[in-house]
Protein backbone atom coordinates (compact mmCIF):
# COMPACT_ATOMS: atom_id res chain seq x y z
CA UNK A 1 0.00 0.00 0.00
CA UNK A 2 1.10 3.42 -0.61
CA UNK A 3 -0.30 6.30 0.88
CA UNK A 4 0.45 10.42 0.17
CA UNK A 5 0.24 12.57 3.25
CA UNK A 6 -0.75 16.05 2.88
CA UNK A 7 -1.34 18.19 5.82
CA UNK A 8 -4.19 20.83 4.91
CA UNK A 9 -5.98 23.10 6.54
CA UNK A 10 -9.00 21.94 4.34
CA UNK A 11 -10.04 19.67 1.74
CA UNK A 12 -13.03 18.66 -0.29
CA UNK A 13 -13.23 15.77 -2.77
CA UNK A 14 -16.68 16.22 -5.13
CA UNK A 15 -18.07 13.52 -7.65
CA UNK A 16 -20.24 14.84 -10.04
CA UNK A 17 -20.74 18.43 -8.87
CA UNK A 18 -21.57 17.37 -5.53
CA UNK A 19 -19.27 17.32 -2.19
CA UNK A 20 -18.80 13.82 -1.58
CA UNK A 21 -16.66 14.67 1.54
CA UNK A 22 -14.48 17.81 3.28
CA UNK A 23 -12.54 18.06 6.08
CA UNK A 24 -10.95 21.60 7.69
CA UNK A 25 -6.92 20.96 8.94
CA UNK A 26 -6.02 17.46 9.29
CA UNK A 27 -4.82 14.90 6.89
CA UNK A 28 -5.66 14.55 2.68
CA UNK A 29 -4.93 10.81 2.05
CA UNK A 30 -4.35 9.08 -1.09
CA UNK A 31 -3.83 5.24 -0.55
CA UNK A 32 -3.02 3.47 -3.42
CA UNK A 33 -4.06 -0.73 -3.02
CA UNK A 34 -1.25 -3.12 -5.03
CA UNK A 35 -3.07 -6.20 -5.67
CA UNK A 36 -0.30 -8.38 -3.18
CA UNK A 37 -1.11 -6.13 -0.11
CA UNK A 38 -2.94 -7.05 2.65
CA UNK A 39 -4.93 -5.87 6.38
CA UNK A 40 -1.28 -6.10 8.16
CA UNK A 41 -0.16 -3.13 5.28
CA UNK A 42 -3.20 -1.59 6.35
CA UNK A 43 -2.88 -1.44 10.09
CA UNK A 44 1.15 -0.35 9.71
CA UNK A 45 0.27 2.40 7.62
CA UNK A 46 -3.02 3.36 9.99
CA UNK A 47 -0.31 3.78 12.75
CA UNK A 48 2.45 5.28 11.18
CA UNK A 49 -0.34 7.81 9.43
CA UNK A 50 -2.00 8.69 12.82
CA UNK A 51 0.64 9.21 14.81
CA UNK A 52 3.16 11.06 12.40
CA UNK A 53 4.45 14.15 14.47
CA UNK A 54 3.46 16.90 11.24
CA UNK A 55 1.79 19.14 12.83
CA UNK A 56 2.92 22.41 14.93
CA UNK A 57 3.03 22.58 18.83
CA UNK A 58 2.85 26.30 20.39
CA UNK A 59 6.34 27.12 19.05
CA UNK A 60 5.73 26.14 15.64
CA UNK A 61 7.96 22.83 15.82
CA UNK A 62 6.44 19.63 14.04
CA UNK A 63 5.95 17.82 17.42
CA UNK A 64 2.00 16.91 17.08
CA UNK A 65 0.38 14.02 15.60
CA UNK A 66 -3.37 14.10 13.94
CA UNK A 67 -4.82 12.59 17.19
CA UNK A 68 -3.17 15.71 19.14
CA UNK A 69 -4.52 18.55 16.99
CA UNK A 70 -7.86 16.56 16.75
CA UNK A 71 -7.81 16.81 12.93
CA UNK A 72 -9.73 15.44 10.34
CA UNK A 73 -8.98 12.34 7.93
CA UNK A 74 -9.96 12.43 4.39
CA UNK A 75 -9.02 9.29 2.54
CA UNK A 76 -9.05 9.01 -1.59
CA UNK A 77 -8.42 5.63 -2.87
CA UNK A 78 -6.42 6.37 -6.03
CA UNK A 79 -4.91 2.91 -7.82
CA UNK A 80 -2.57 5.55 -10.23
CA UNK A 81 0.04 5.62 -7.05
CA UNK A 82 1.24 2.47 -8.04
CA UNK A 83 2.47 3.34 -11.58
CA UNK A 84 4.78 1.35 -13.25
CA UNK A 85 6.84 4.01 -14.95
CA UNK A 86 10.23 2.59 -15.77
CA UNK A 87 9.70 1.93 -19.21
CA UNK A 88 8.53 4.05 -21.98
CA UNK A 89 6.10 7.02 -21.53
CA UNK A 90 3.04 4.74 -20.62
CA UNK A 91 2.49 4.44 -16.83
CA UNK A 92 1.94 1.05 -16.15
CA UNK A 93 -1.00 0.10 -13.26
CA UNK A 94 -0.51 -3.91 -13.41
CA UNK A 95 0.55 -3.70 -9.76
CA UNK A 96 -2.66 -2.04 -8.77
CA UNK A 97 -5.05 -4.06 -6.90
CA UNK A 98 -8.55 -4.78 -8.89
CA UNK A 99 -11.47 -3.68 -7.23
CA UNK A 100 -12.34 -7.55 -5.80
CA UNK A 101 -9.47 -7.01 -3.84
CA UNK A 102 -8.88 -3.49 -3.53
CA UNK A 103 -12.85 -2.63 -1.65
CA UNK A 104 -12.24 -5.08 0.62
CA UNK A 105 -8.90 -3.24 2.06
CA UNK A 106 -10.11 0.57 1.26
CA UNK A 107 -12.99 -0.48 3.74
CA UNK A 108 -10.73 -2.20 6.07
CA UNK A 109 -8.68 0.46 6.14
CA UNK A 110 -10.85 2.91 6.78
CA UNK A 111 -13.05 1.08 9.12
CA UNK A 112 -9.47 0.53 11.45
CA UNK A 113 -8.92 4.08 11.18
CA UNK A 114 -12.42 5.21 12.10
CA UNK A 115 -11.64 3.37 15.23
CA UNK A 116 -8.75 5.36 16.08
CA UNK A 117 -10.14 8.99 15.08
CA UNK A 118 -12.72 10.42 17.34
CA UNK A 119 -14.23 12.62 14.17
CA UNK A 120 -15.66 10.72 11.18
CA UNK A 121 -14.02 9.58 8.61
CA UNK A 122 -14.50 11.71 4.75
CA UNK A 123 -13.72 9.85 2.41
CA UNK A 124 -13.99 9.55 -1.59
CA UNK A 125 -15.98 7.60 -3.90
CA UNK A 126 -14.21 4.23 -5.06
CA UNK A 127 -13.44 4.18 -8.81
CA UNK A 128 -15.25 7.58 -8.95
CA UNK A 129 -14.18 10.36 -11.24
CA UNK A 130 -13.43 12.86 -8.40
CA UNK A 131 -12.30 16.25 -7.88
CA UNK A 132 -10.22 17.07 -5.10
CA UNK A 133 -9.53 20.54 -3.63
CA UNK A 134 -7.53 21.19 -1.12
CA UNK A 135 -5.05 24.08 0.67
CA UNK A 136 -2.01 22.09 1.66
CA UNK A 137 -0.23 23.92 5.08
CA UNK A 138 3.41 24.00 4.82
CA UNK A 139 3.20 22.97 2.39
CA UNK A 140 3.78 19.41 3.96
CA UNK A 141 3.50 16.13 1.49
CA UNK A 142 5.01 12.85 2.84
CA UNK A 143 4.85 9.30 1.03
CA UNK A 144 4.84 5.85 2.73
CA UNK A 145 5.10 2.68 1.09
CA UNK A 146 3.86 -0.69 3.94
CA UNK A 147 6.86 -2.33 1.19
CA UNK A 148 9.63 -0.01 1.82
CA UNK A 149 8.84 0.30 6.17
CA UNK A 150 12.01 3.28 6.47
Amino acid sequence: MRLVIQRVREAQVHVSGKTVGAIDHGLLILLGIADDDNEEDALWLIHKMLHMRIFNDEEGVMNRDLLEVAGGLLVISQFTLLAATKKGHRPSYIRAAKPEKAIPLYRFFIDQAQKLVPSKIAEGVFGADMQVQLVNDGPVTITIDSRNRE
